[in-house]
């Protein structure tokens, strides 16, 4: 079988991809619905970690290296 995987925005993509693939994310949202919370919040942490470490440099703000 063959698996297509998208293109990884940034950090917060491959953590969440990783946490997929391991099983947490899903132990993560049980966990979360057993004691009635609907949104653990997985999104926003991937939108924030995909803004603070993108890995596409043309939408990165690149700083200039000190010597």
């Amino acid at each position: 079988m063959i698996q297509v995987i998208k293109k990884h925005k940034g950090l917060g993509d491959t953590v969440e991809f990783m946490l997929e693939k391991t099983g947490i994310a899903y132990a993560v949202k049980m966990a979360a619905m057993s004691v009635g919370i609907e949104d653990c919040g997985c999104e926003g942490r991937k939108d924030y970690l995909n803004e603070k470490v993108p890995y596409d440099r043309k939408d990165s703000e690149v700083l200039p290296r000190e010597s």
